[in-house]
């Protein structure tokens, strides 16, 4: 006899399941296909795996004992989304944690649910409906395309909840968001679309609007073969990387290798023109004008529009990702099989006038996490904490700003949002980590204390790594204001910085 379950309207049951109890659950539009416990340090997965942020660092067998549970919702006709929940076995903190995805995912980001498991949350995560690496499994299949977009998240959610319910006999006493890239656009479309799924919303470096960030990919690929030697070699990047430096570095008053506000600096790759032979430590002209592209926004050539902002000065280490002979194939993808809908389309074809309109139309807000009024997601007094590296090499930290800002505006300016939604930028931070400036945070912490406990936050502690031992940390600012060096005391030391506004 199965055991019944009404999502969306839960009347709190007076009793706790077993794990393996579970699987007989009847969930809409859901089979259940495992439900068994897993002993401490005994969970092992082959295959690839990911996390999404910073410090998904809890190997597999240190986790401790849990519930595992697999699904697999059919929202529509179409749909295959496959959707794990863990559920700690003892010292569960009565809170449930989603994590997100990456790129077009098709895989499941075990690495981040450890995290949140190891942390004591409830934790769940979809493939986002498809098992496939790319955007193929977009082609005649539109349903499918939603599930990736937002469908299987909203319904992992809600799923999520029931199921947490049914096991511990009590829901969740609150619930968050946890993404970075594709788990950051993710974020924005639960607060915009779904205001009621989640409490707090952790979205870091949002790959979004993702029409426009494609754009801005192809935009770079094409100045790479606009003339003959217009493509510069990874060889070259240290190179582009000091003179930025030479150029910026000191501009926050300390020469510590991190351009702390890059907004602020004015690089002009002329400067490494060659000046005579070719060589790894200059540019040849043609060169000289594909760095001034990647550097700058893309734009629209008839009007000038800009279409997506070009990476910040310091992500010049990163270039290979986007500035590398052929284009990001992640972008490809969704020219191929969204837009254009013709797996042998040319990217040298791309007319940055025309096919913005159209890649606006098609995608019709399905994908971009573009709406500003989340008036919804706030009055129920929930918290958007955002994150971005400057030196993110894949998504121009600049969007992240532009959202922020066009949010504020849209909701009455600064005082009326910051004890809603907070952004933080992260000096030398690559794309959700890496990088040469501190990229190790802790933004859980930062938004419990602050939906649980009232605790707005102001700064975060980043620390960056070395062969496993922190050899500086340094204070993430609430935007816009930036770390400013108190003069005194080692410049890797977080306590001898203060929160000041970008000069």
């Amino acid at each position: 006899m199965k055991l019944l379950l009404t999502v969306g309207i839960l009347a709190a049951p007076c009793w706790a399941a077993t794990c393996e109890s579970l699987s007989s659950l009847a969930v809409p539009n859901a089979t259940i296909t495992m439900a068994k416990q897993v002993a401490a340090g005994e969970f092992a997965l082959p295959g690839r795996t990911f996390g999404s942020g910073p410090g998904m660092e809890v190997p597999f067998k240190d986790l401790p004992a849990f519930c595992r549970v697999a699904a697999t919702l059919t929202p529509t006709s179409d749909s295959d989304i496959k959707v794990e929940l863990w559920l700690p076995m003892s010292g569960w903190n009565g809170k449930y944690e989603a994590v997100g995805n990456g790129g077009w995912a098709g895989v499941i980001s075990y690495g981040a649910m450890a995290e949140a498991l190891h942390d004591g949350y409830a934790t769940s995560s979809t493939d986002t409906g498809h098992s496939t690496p790319g955007g193929s499994f977009v082609q005649g299949h539109p349903e499918k395309l939603i599930d990736f977009a937002y469908r299987s998240e909203h319904e992992m959610t809600v799923k999520s909840k029931a199921i947490i319910e049914a096991f511990y006999g009590s829901a969740a006493k609150v619930a968050y968001w946890n993404g970075c890239s594709t788990g950051g656009r993710q974020g924005l479309k639960e607060v915009q679309r779904f205001p009621e799924d989640y409490d707090g919303v952790i979205a870091g470096a949002p790959a979004n609007p993702r029409t426009r960030l494609a754009f801005a990919t192809i935009w770079i690929a094409q100045a790479n073969v606009k003339e003959p030697g217009a493509y510069i070699p990874p060889a070259k990047y240290p190179a582009i990387h000091q003179a930025v430096l030479n150029t910026c570095d000191a501009l926050d008053g300390l020469k510590d290798g991190l351009i702390t506000d890059p907004s602020k600096c004015h690089f002009d790759p002329e400067v490494l023109a060659c000046k005579g032979a070719d060589s790894n430590e200059c540019l040849t002209k043609p060169q000289v004008e594909t760095a001034k592209t990647i550097l700058s926004p893309s734009r629209n050539p008839r009007t000038g529009e800009i279409i997506y902002p070009g990476l910040a000065p310091g992500t010049e280490l990163g270039w290979a990702t986007l500035g590398g002979p052929t284009p990001f194939s992640a972008t490809t993808d969704q020219f191929k099989y969204v837009i254009f809908k013709n797996p042998n389309w040319d990217w040298k074809t791309l007319n940055f006038d025309s096919d913005v309109a159209l890649a606006d139309k098609v995608d019709n807000e399905t994908s971009n996490a573009t709406d500003p009024n989340l008036k919804p997601f706030f009055s129920r007094k929930g918290k958007l904490l955002l994150y971005h590296g400057w030196s993110d090499q894949n998504v121009a930290p600049e969007s992240t700003i532009n959202y922020y800002k066009r949010v504020m505006d849209t909701l009455g300016g600064e005082t009326k949002t910051a004890d809603s939604m907070r952004l933080f930028m992260a000096p030398g931070m690559g794309h959700c980590g890496g990088g040469e400036g501190p990229n190790k945070f802790d933004v859980m912490t930062a938004m419990s204390n602050w939906r649980e406990k009232g605790q707005m936050p102001e700064r975060i502690i980043a620390s960056r790594l070395a062969d496993g031992k922190v050899v500086r940390t340094r204070p993430l600012c609430a935007y816009p204001q930036v770390a400013k060096y108190k003069g005194a005391g080692s410049v890797d030391d977080a306590a001898n910085f203060v929160c000041e506004a970008s000069k």
